[in-house]
């Protein structure tokens, strides 16, 4: 008995001795991996102008998106998820506040973007998903197309990011002025046809950027940023640039798509996307990271072949039909969320902030009305989003309501030349049945009218609550 059990206690040992010289090898012999239950980092990838069937995982036959396929079969795909804007500006403020654009003060029915001359933007008593997560001691960086004012007390370093590399506005602005009238200069871009700058932190490091490598760099950012933080929770917001008009792809996604120009500046934003996940996965990052891939609204139908698809969806950008605001969105967080799952449930951009606080431990502030809805349930499999309504908002009108599988429409205006784009009043509303009919064919509203009652009311309980902040967008 007593050889046996030294034996037995000397090859214990052995292995206790082999383990303790394993473990004491340096970092780089195998990736970090931080503890599990610990607070989650969270990335938030942003297109702009990223039509619903636009991504091979969403449907588009000839766009090649092998990087977020693989994102969407190891992740959820959601099916009915919307920004809170059908243009940049107030949907972009909308995602980092939590809130309605009419509320936080970044929409106007005149103006409804940002551009270079405008000297308003985020207004300093909102409370930026930055904010809250630096509260927490989240590192958080921004990098891409910022949008919500290119002056120094707007931009993200003002406003909870610890850094910033990107444009502050969409990359068809500062168009000068011997670049080709009209469309020419988008159909056969130059880089040299805009004078956007590129800015590190405060400051323009490069002027015009070199948007045929931006979507490159921008990731290159991205990647380091997360190597440096792999330590300590963090927070990236990286909003692309594209596949907004004017399109540019590096060298090595030129021509290499079926679909084109737009196919290859897709392709290449996918390819971005894998290398975000690959470092996750290499730096041992990846079971504690949520990451969140949206677009900021739907497709530019007016540039033709230059724009992208809403797949079945009707109509695009600046719309409020659900081509212009429903986005494809996938969200990936290995180990927590259910490989292949699907979400049908409504859920909007603006519920990333309610998620956010509540993975990172933050408290939802409670001075100020909020539009957001937690979906950590969702992601858990272990309940269903409490959202039951989209509001639809162009400027500071409401134009629609989704209550519901049914959406009423109070005005409508497409993105068409054909018919002006004016503006047509609903009395009664034009009602959809989405789940029946997502493209928006079939009027129902003779149908329905408890339905057309049960909105009215949803509507009038809204617009009680409804304290629109004046507009930065024309300061």
């Amino acid at each position: 008995m007593f050889p046996s059990a030294m034996s037995r206690f000397a090859a214990v040992l052995v292995a206790v001795l082999f383990s303790s010289l394993f473990h004491s090898q340096p970092a780089s012999a195998a990736p970090a991996k931080r503890v599990s239950g610990e607070r989650p980092n969270i990335i938030v990838i942003f297109a702009d102008d990223l039509g619903y069937g636009d991504l091979a995982c969403f449907g588009h036959p000839t766009i090649n998106t092998p990087h977020l396929d693989r994102m969407a079969a190891e992740g959820m795909r959601f099916t009915q998820f919307y920004s809170a804007a059908p243009v940049c500006t107030p949907s972009r403020a909308a995602l980092m506040t939590g809130r309605l654009p009419a509320r936080n003060g970044m929409c106007s029915d005149r103006r409804r973007v940002l551009f270079p001359n405008s000297k308003g933007g985020i207004p300093a008593s909102e409370i930026t998903i930055a904010e809250a997560l630096r509260a927490q001691g989240y590192a958080t960086a921004c990098v891409g197309k910022w949008h919500l004012g290119h002056l120094p007390p707007f931009l993200p370093t003002a406003n909870g990011f610890d850094s910033y590399f990107g444009i502050p506005y969409s990359n068809d602005m500062d168009r000068v002025n011997d670049a080709p009238k009209g469309r020419a200069s988008f159909l056969h871009p130059r880089v040299a046809y805009w004078n956007v700058p590129l800015m590190r932190n405060e400051k323009i490091v490069e002027r015009p950027a070199d948007q045929t490598t931006i979507t490159k760099r921008y990731t290159e950012e991205a990647v380091s940023f997360i190597r440096a933080h792999k330590d300590q929770p963090f927070f990236l917001y990286l909003p692309h640039s594209l596949p907004h008009v004017p399109l540019f792809r590096s060298k090595k996604f030129e021509d290499v798509s079926l679909r084109g120009l737009y196919g290859d500046v897709i392709e290449e934003v996918d390819w971005s996307v894998g290398q975000v996940l690959n470092t996750l996965r290499q730096e041992g990052l990846a079971e504690n990271t949520l990451v969140f891939f949206t677009s900021d609204n739907g497709p530019w139908l007016t540039f033709n072949e230059h724009g992208g698809s809403a797949g079945l969806l009707r109509d695009g950008k600046g719309t409020t039909f659900e081509g212009g605001m429903r986005e494809p969105t996938v969200a990936w967080w290995p180990g927590t969320i259910k490989p292949g799952s699907i979400c049908r449930e409504l859920a909007s951009t603006m519920d990333v902030f309610a998620t956010a606080h509540t993975l990172s431990g933050a408290e939802l502030p409670q001075d100020r009305v909020l539009d957001s809805h937690d979906l950590t349930p969702v992601l858990r499999g272990q309940g269903k989003s409490s959202r039951e309504a989209i509001f639809y908002y162009r400027g500071y009108r409401l134009m629609a309501v989704r209550k519901g599988p049914f959406k009423a429409h109070l005005i409508t205006q497409t993105s068409y030349r054909a018919d002006g784009r004016k503006a047509i009043s609903h009395d009664p509303p034009l009602l959809y049945q989405l789940e029946h009919d997502p493209s928006e064919k079939y009027n129902v509203a003779k149908d329905h009218p408890e339905v057309i009652q049960e909105i009215r009311a949803a509507i009038k309980k809204h617009l009680a609550a409804m304290k629109p902040a004046p507009s930065q967008l024309e300061l």
